[in-house]
């Protein structure tokens, strides 16, 4: 067995639609690891969602061989998805790797995105190698960009490859930076095994595929593994290196990168980030390891009520493929029987429901998202509210706590104002404001989660002429006065439009809401009063007026009280009626919340 000196292990960090994919595409074209018959455009990204979107969902790794100055090296690379709602995974596939290509479109500059991850990957102390992609377009910027690059990573400006995807410029000048800049990994293949899961692929018939980086130790086919965090073991039935297609192996030891396959059936047992070890002689836990935490939370129904079991298996299914999916049934007055759903983000909702409708042939109706918040109750327990019917009674409640992001926008300079504007509104307070260079300006805020789910991406695009691009994490709990607005119709609570909101913003909402509701819903026979309450208190109604019949029609001629003494009668059989009818709710005003402005 040779040395570890020949392995490098590398991924790209790159903001979305910088040419990542095309770029890898190209490095598997160059050193041969595909044939011509197999290429296609963004051959990693092989979900038809990941290739509508122009996206890269799940990350992918593969293995190529470069031979340069007669010495023939392995190179793996790792790909990560680079939207901010997969930014866990993307640190763990960073921790995987010993240096990183940095990507950056020469026509855009920097973004939020490439920051955020490069200071992750400068965390783990990674080789970074700077590449200035599209230099071949009509547009690009390339001395603006190199010192935006220059002034970030404190590089030399011959350092910066420059680069063409498309067109295959400069792609043996990154192969060649690879093998001479990133450094080999280090680590001792007869040391207790310590592996890395960065990711885990589902396949219909052998279970699931785990994708791992041994960091010490080696690991042979049949011996029994172990994976740390859940204390599960399993057989490795299966092991290999990730070309195109798979190729087994008798061992993979330390600094490589392969694949196990041992008839897992749940996604839930495979953790990203977790360690897989012997349990003879354990290795110790790989630093950094966190089970994902959903971020927000929305209600998913069928819209017939008849097909809840064919969406809970098509849930289970979609399980299988993406643990980060998190899910328990529930019940709405309004909506019946569904499920509760914890999401990453808000694109990550927005795939699950595409993949739902797709894969599986369900439509469902999705409630308001809403992120999770602590209440504090005056017996001093503590509950976690992750939908607005589990808000517990104000009386007993000491205080409300809700989750805050730091975020980070990168813009032109002459949207500031009205960037600064929006997120005030969205309760945001400012913390820093850097220029990058004279016309691109970083601002970083500190706000409210659950002020960013609903349209706050749509509107930053916006006012900013698509040029704004944006980043957050969380940074913990914080006390708000939140209160939860209940929407009745005719005095009856309808429990899928109720949202949680700050006091000093539910009446706005409120009015509304119900401005709102009244467009959609259809007339009835009988008028319907929609109002929002807090509480008891009532802060905002409207009424929709009833279809009214011509009674008078039959009554021509006579005194006034003949006419009187028909409409009276009119008016108790729609009081009678107003009692025993219900409003029918349609299944766009369940989606009017979310187009509040």
């Amino acid at each position: 067995m040779k040395g570890m000196d020949h392995i490098r292990n590398f991924c790209i960090i790159a903001h979305i639609d910088h040419g990542k994919s095309t770029l890898a595409d190209r490095l598997l074209e160059f050193t041969g690891t595909l044939t011509n018959r197999q290429m296609q455009a963004q051959v990693l990204d092989n979900m038809d969602l990941e290739r509508e979107k122009g996206i890269t969902i799940k990350a992918h790794a593969i293995q190529m061989q470069y031979k340069q100055d007669g010495r023939e090296y392995t190179l793996n690379l790792i790909d990560t998805p680079g939207h901010v709602d997969f930014s866990y995974e993307v640190s763990r596939s960073i921790a995987a790797c010993e240096g990183a290509l940095l990507v950056v479109d020469a026509s855009q500059g920097i973004e939020a995105q490439t920051i955020s991850n490069l200071y992750l990957a400068l965390e783990h102390n990674l080789e970074i190698i700077p590449v200035m992609n599209k230099i071949d377009l009509p547009h690009a910027m390339p001395e603006e960009v190199t010192d935006e690059i220059v002034d970030l990573i404190g590089c030399k400006p011959e350092d910066i490859i420059r680069a063409s995807a498309k067109e295959g410029i400069g792609i043996e000048d990154i192969l060649k930076a690879v093998v001479k800049r990133i450094p080999s990994p280090k680590g001792d293949p007869n040391a207790p095994l310590q592996a890395m899961i960065f990711d885990s692929v589902f396949n219909s018939f052998r279970g699931i595929e785990v994708y791992f980086r041994v960091f010490n130790g080696t690991i042979r086919k049949g011996d029994k593994v172990k994976f740390v965090s859940t204390d599960q073991q399993y057989n490795a039935d299966e092991i290999g290196v990730l070309k195109l297609e798979k190729q087994p192996r008798q061992e993979i030891s330390a600094g490589n990168v392969g694949y196990l396959i041992s008839g897992i059936k749940e996604a839930k047992e495979v953790k990203v980030g977790d360690t897989i070890t012997h349990p003879e002689k354990p290795g110790q836990a790989i630093h950094g390891f966190e089970n994902v935490k959903p971020m927000v939370f929305a209600g998913i129904y069928p819209v017939e009520t008849s097909e809840f079991e064919e969406l809970r298996a098509s849930m289970e299914k979609l399980q299988l493929n993406d643990a980060s999916l998190v899910w328990e049934p529930e019940t709405s007055a309004a909506l019946g029987f569904g499920f509760r759903c914890g999401f990453l983000g808000m694109l990550h909702m927005e795939i699950i429901q595409e993949r739902l409708e797709r894969e599986f042939g369900m439509t469902v109706i999705t409630t308001v998202p809403s992120v999770q918040f602590k209440a504090y109750l005056t017996n001093g327990e503590v509950m976690e509210i992750n939908a607005p019917s589990e808000m517990p009674d104000p009386t007993a409640t000491e205080r409300i706590e809700e989750p805050f992001i730091r975020a980070q926008i990168i813009s032109k300079a002459e949207f500031i104002g009205a960037i600064i504007k929006l997120c005030m509104d969205k309760r945001g307070i400012i913390i820093n404001q850097n220029y990058l260079t004279t016309d691109r300006v970083e601002l970083t805020f500190e706000m409210p989660l659950a002020e960013i789910v609903f349209d706050f991406f749509d509107k930053l695009k916006t006012i900013s002429r698509g040029y704004a691009s944006l980043d957050y994490h969380l940074i913990g709990f914080r006390e708000s006065d939140m209160v939860k607005l209940d929407v009745m119709l005719n005095g009856d609570k309808v429990d899928a439009l109720s949202a949680i909101v700050h006091r000093g913003k539910a009446q706005e909402w409120g009015r509304k809401l119900c401005e709102k509701l009244k467009e959609l819903i259809p007339r009835h026979m009988f008028e319907v009063a929609i109002q929002a309450a807090i509480g008891q208190k009532i802060v905002a109604r409207e009424t929709l007026s009833a279809i009214r019949k011509n009674v008078l029609a039959k009554c021509y001629g006579g005194d006034i009280s003949r006419k009187r003494k028909l409409l009276e009668k009119q008016k108790k059989g729609k009081k009678r009626m107003r009692q025993i009818g219900t409003v029918e709710v349609p299944q766009e005003a369940f989606m009017a919340v979310l187009k509040i402005d």
